[in-house]
């Protein structure tokens, strides 16, 4: 049974994050997701959950100054220390909230390191992550990011994610799906899901290019759909993408694939 989720982040931007939970209800959806709920408290969030009766199905983990346009995190050699206290405060509201995914971006190669050690301090934090999740349920995922986008990133393509996960070598990661940036990265996104749907978590969607609501663009996602619905693949799909027009107007997709 398909899970669909909406994201608020990107979606319903008209109005401010706590307003957001709201229209998603009102577009019939029953579960969303948050890249960084951390604007609003815990208190907050929980409260807009109940009153319209919504599930929080994905966080990400606090990324540092990656968004804006730094390294992040994850992968950067020094800055342990501080992923570790990223970690703490996601834990406290994923379990606060009961959200059963957290995504852990990988950040960028800084321009002054090797790739080989960025790589080894990414693997070493996913595998402390994963210790500290191991007791709670939640699994952590984390994505593949094109590299047009964010560049340098550290885990841009399925190979990458592949590799990553040997690495690791933790039954409890998993891959985060984003159709979108795999699309951007030239991989063949059905054929990609179906050789590694046991080795995905979490689901995202946009079409490509422009990032904006299915059938703007190249991908068919009337067969992605349809497969996924045939599949083993038991966790959310979310819309995550940038309404071409008022978000209201960008659900066309959604009775179409979904109802």
């Amino acid at each position: 049974m398909i899970k669909l989720a909406v994201n608020l982040s990107m979606i319903f931007t008209e109005v401010p994050l706590i307003e957001r939970f709201a229209l998603a209800r009102a577009q019939g959806f029953n579960h969303v997701e948050i890249q960084f709920p951390y604007e609003l408290s815990i208190e907050q969030i929980q409260t807009q959950l109940t009153v319209h009766d919504l599930t929080l199905c994905l966080i990400n983990v606090p990324a540092g100054d990656l968004m804006q346009g730094g390294n992040g995190l994850a992968g950067v050699p020094g800055k342990e220390i501080e992923f570790h206290q990223a970690v703490e405060k996601a834990l406290a509201y994923a379990t606060a909230l009961n959200v059963p995914s957290v995504n852990i971006l990988a950040g960028r190669q800084p321009q002054d390191a090797d790739l080989l050690p960025c790589l080894n301090t990414l693997s070493a934090n996913f595998k402390m992550a994963c210790h500290m999740f191991s007791h709670t349920g939640i699994q952590p995922v984390f994505e593949m990011i094109n590299g047009t986008d964010m560049p340098r990133f550290l885990v841009q393509n399925i190979a990458q994610a592949q590799e990553m996960l040997e690495a690791v070598q933790h039954p409890a990661l998993k891959m985060q799906y984003d159709c979108y940036h795999l699309a951007m990265m030239g991989e063949d996104i059905l054929e990609g899901l179906q050789e590694n749907i046991e080795f995905i978590g979490h689901i995202q969607f946009a079409d490509c290019a422009g990032r904006h609501e299915p059938d703007t663009g190249s991908i068919n996602y009337a067969s992605i759909f349809t497969w996924l619905k045939q599949s083993p693949y038991t966790g959310f799909i979310a819309a995550e993408y940038r309404p071409s027009q008022a978000s209201e107007k960008t659900f066309a997709w959604k009775d179409k694939y979904f109802a």
